[in-house]
């Protein structure tokens, strides 16, 4: 009798434990799973390639940046340089740090920055990334390249997270002022792109707060690093946005919880390490922001 009621008792802690640490199973069958710049930690960041993979793998979201050329065109880059990091010149020469602000994408055409390569330097923060010879595209090429593969493999559509990359020291240098540079996407989103599906995400609230006051049925998304509280970062912003996505280290339960009751969905970044992952779960956010969303989906699928 010992023995079973010690067997008993042993087999309800590990499924109390088991329990315990599961996330819930509806919050993580509507995970919004987010390709960080595609799929940075398997291909080279906000390149087509990047994209499709991120699709291949099961996203329900792309996430990509913007800058803007001399031209005017929206053009998919991190930066509004063409970075050391990852860049190589017309002649294939490596760039320096000591030069990258000289190759200002604000003072550039698109035929101009096409003759750069971004992805086939090694990036050691991505030792898994394959090299492939690639320059960065305009935001019209991916979501041109994006529908004809959705349409080619009968797939649903993709959601879009947008993010407006200024500040206010960039201004007329980096890229245009807030007022323009969201009539620039604004203009793009609404002719070219599902406005149902996708959000605009800014670290500049003057972006946010354009967004906000001008076009209110746009969803926006506050992206946050700082340290502040989070409710002195909505009294800066002035409004409530649909999505509160900050660096994941500034996440705890709690948080998430009154976020999430404050109406807000809880989508932190850059979320890589499977411990993180699985902690992140546990929270119940509403989405994760990954270089490798392959880690998240085999993390929920599991």
């Amino acid at each position: 009798m010992r023995i079973k009621t010690s067997c008993w008792l042993i087999g309800l802690v590990w499924a109390l434990t088991f329990c315990q640490s599961k996330p819930d199973s509806m919050n993580v069958s509507r995970l919004d799973v987010q390709g960080h710049r595609g799929a940075r930690g398997l291909l080279p960041e906000n390149t087509v390639p990047a994209f499709i993979k991120a699709i291949e793998l099961g996203v329900t979201t792309l996430e990509l940046d913007l800058a803007v050329t001399k031209d005017d065109e929206l053009l998919v880059s991190h930066e509004p340089y063409m970075g050391a990091h990852l860049t190589t010149d017309s002649s294939g020469r490596e760039i320096s740090e000591a030069d990258e602000l000289k190759h200002n994408i604000y003072r550039m055409t698109y035929e101009q920055i096409k003759t750069y390569d971004v992805g086939t330097k090694f990036n050691e923060r991505f030792p898994e990334q394959r090299k492939i010879k690639i320059h960065k595209p305009l935001l019209s090429e991916v979501v041109d390249s994006v529908n004809k593969y959705l349409d080619e493999n009968q797939l649903s559509p993709v959601y879009y997270n947008i993010e407006v990359k200024s500040a206010p020291e960039g201004d007329s240098i980096y890229h245009p002022t807030p007022a323009e540079y969201c009539q620039l996407v604004y203009d793009f989103i609404t002719t070219k792109m599902d406005t149902t599906k996708l959000n605009v995400q800014s670290f500049d609230f003057r972006i946010l707060q354009y967004f906000n006051n001008k076009y209110p049925e746009i969803k926006l998304a506050a992206l946050v690093e700082n340290t502040k509280s989070i409710q002195e970062n909505l009294d800066t912003l002035g409004f409530t946005p649909e999505i509160y996505s900050c660096d994941y280290l500034l996440l705890d339960k709690e948080k998430v919880t009154w976020l999430q009751d404050q109406g807000m969905k809880v989508i932190p970044w850059t979320v890589n390490e499977k411990q993180d992952i699985k902690k992140m779960l546990e929270w119940g956010v509403d989405g994760i922001i990954s270089d490798y969303p392959n880690r998240v989906l085999e993390l929920i699928s599991n």
